[in-house]
């Protein structure tokens, strides 16, 4: 759900008029369009870079993923590491879209701990995964759109812990 839907509604639910800080956060979000929507641009057209780049600076943190018996061991198991990667910088470009974290929570981050864990996949390399990928994100784009990007990645690694 976007900021704005999201503050209409709290307001309804509440039988009140948005307050002055809710339209606040409004004129700021819709003030911010064109850089979220290029930032989106950006992410989608360069989706294969940032993940290659997260994906070597994770196997270099943990080189025991892809050596014999790794999570990331082989072709296929690596791949499916590269399609959640893929998944995770969608997400991502969803929160940045939408001005909210609520996107992020319902789509992929209730029960993430939980299927991880199942899988056999450890919860800490997920985070360090995520970490890399926001770092190889913020990489290459500018500085005013890294202080919007962060703290999607940052929900997601909190959502995680």
């Amino acid at each position: 759900m976007s900021l704005v839907s999201q503050i209409i509604i709290n307001a309804d639910n509440e039988l009140r008029y948005p307050s002055i800080g809710e339209l606040q956060s409004i004129q700021d979000y819709l003030e911010t369009g064109e850089q979220r929507i290029s930032i989106s641009c950006t992410l989608r057209n360069k989706e294969q870079n940032i993940i290659q780049k997260a994906s070597k600076a994770i196997f270099q943190l943990h080189p025991e993923y892809i050596a014999p018996g790794g999570n990331a061991e082989g072709a296929r198991k690596r791949s499916l590491c590269l399609r959640d990667y893929g998944w995770y910088l969608r997400l991502v470009t969803y929160g940045i879209l939408a001005g909210d974290k609520e996107t992020i929570e319902k789509i992929g981050v209730i029960g993430v701990r939980e299927m991880y864990n199942s899988l056999g996949v450890p919860i800490l390399g997920m985070i360090d995964a995520i970490e890399c990928l926001k770092q190889a994100t913020i990489d290459i784009v500018e500085d005013k759109d890294a202080d919007i990007i962060s703290p999607y990645f940052d929900f997601i690694i909190q959502g995680m812990s």
